[in-house]
């Protein structure tokens, strides 16, 4: 759980002030900091914009953070007459018990009273009367709007939104992606430890998994066991979860998980638990029957002595994918170590990613690895044509002198998976 001891408050604070001293010191004109939150959807369960997240805590959808050139950080939230209260448990107003609540100097409203408990993407002119107001005195607006395909899509449909409205922003819009997701990379201690819970809740879900798998029983029961230990673990999904068994294994993001385990097939598990908004992302690979065959028992120690020598050799300096130094580059590596068993045309993935607010987290895969960074090391081989699949997949991380495995507790010698899922026959 989280340390009730830690000053939240001065966790946000000092992030918003690092922020702002990096912004100032790079662009070196005056100008406020605007971050979006996301919007609810009904289908969902809410999950707040992790940049938005990083430097407030607040999971209120639709509300705004700005940051004035003095540090003075205001949270603006939709005003909805105390109806949301009624309806959702921890709402933000502009009491003073919110204001202590987010972390935040002060709480204002975003504009007029809307109608409803919730604010709509397609949001009005006066439902954001004061935020545009603000934005028409900006001479420099420094928000989270990268010129990608992807990335902050939500936030940048705000934007494109209020341009409507405010026809001189988006020529004052300065963005600073890069600033914010160098900042996310570097993990602290206090992350490091929100990782290693949300790591330990999973390490409980695969234990859960491996002790329901049997032939005859179905992918699905499986995938229940791991979602029932998150759930009582007060933890949501980080993503959705992969239960694929015998063909199912060799398809890399198969959700499905509908089909019957079969005898000497092999069933990959891919799974990870949200803790606190932090991301777990953990995958094993099972015999369905308690014992792998002669010929997947040689496809998993391999994938185990890539993932291991992979992990050895994972240090600062080092980057996940380089194709200009593949001498360097985790993933050239591996594809190398798996070419020298004629083996590189079944690596069909790269060989991990950053792992922090969000599953695959922000990060520059263009710089080298630095310390503080946390990544997944997940080699496989998918041989569809012997329906084998085998992937092992781990988070690790970096440090002074190498990477370290936060889910070492997981089991994944042969041996010990074996007799993981053996325990239950």
């Amino acid at each position: 759980m989280v340390n009730p001891l830690l000053d939240l408050k001065k966790i946000y604070s000092e992030r918003r002030a690092r922020l702002l001293k990096t912004i100032q010191d790079q662009y070196k004109t005056p100008g406020s900091i605007v971050l979006f939150a996301n919007f609810e959807r009904e289908q969902e369960l809410f999950v707040q914009e992790s940049s938005f997240y990083y430097f407030t805590g607040v999971n209120e959808p639709g509300s705004v953070l700005v940051i004035n050139d003095d540090g003075k950080a205001t949270l603006y939230v939709p005003n909805t007459n105390g109806i949301r209260q009624q309806w959702i448990e921890g709402a933000l107003d502009i009491s003073p018990e919110s204001i202590i609540d987010s972390h935040v100097d002060d709480i204002k409203y975003l504009g007029d009273s809307i109608k409803g408990y919730e604010l709509a993407p397609f949001f009005s002119e006066s439902d954001y009367k004061n935020i545009i107001a603000l934005l028409r005195d900006q001479k420099t607006v420094f928000t989270l709007v990268p010129n990608t395909q992807t990335g902050y899509i939500e936030q940048r449909n705000i934007l494109q939104r209020l341009y409507g409205f405010v026809p001189t922003l988006e020529k004052s819009v300065q963005n600073i992606s890069v600033i914010v997701a160098d900042m996310r990379s570097k993990k602290s201690n206090e992350e490091i430890d929100l990782l290693y819970t949300a790591i330990d809740i999973t390490n409980m879900g695969h234990e859960s998994a491996a002790h329901m798998i049997a032939p005859g029983r179905s992918e699905s029961e499986v995938h229940a066991s791991v979602e029932y230990v998150f759930t009582a673990s007060q933890a949501q999904l980080a993503f959705p979860t992969i239960v694929g068994s015998g063909k199912n294994s060799t398809v890399l993001h198969y959700t499905a998980n509908n089909q019957l385990l079969e005898k000497d097939s092999l069933v990959v598990v891919d799974c990870g638990a949200r803790f606190y908004h932090y991301c777990a992302d953990l995958t094993r690979t099972y015999p369905v029957s308690g014992k792998f065959t002669i010929r997947q028992r040689e496809i998993y120690q391999l994938v185990l002595d890539c993932q291991e020598y992979i992990a050895d050799i994972a240090k600062p300096g080092m980057w996940l994918n380089n194709k200009d130094k593949p001498e360097e580059s985790l993933n050239h590596l591996a594809r190398e170590f798996f070419k020298k068993h004629d083996m590189d045309q079944y690596f069909l993935h790269g060989i991990g990613h950053y792992l922090g607010l969000d599953t695959h987290d922000v990060g520059d895969y263009s710089k080298p690895l630095e310390e503080g960074n946390v990544i997944t090391i997940e080699p496989g081989l998918y041989l569809a044509h012997e329906n084998i699949g085998v992937r092992i997949e781990d988070n690790y991380w970096i440090v002074k002198t190498g990477a370290v495995c936060l889910s070492e507790a997981l089991p994944k010698n042969p041996e010990d998976i074996e007799k993981l899922v053996k325990e239950t026959f």
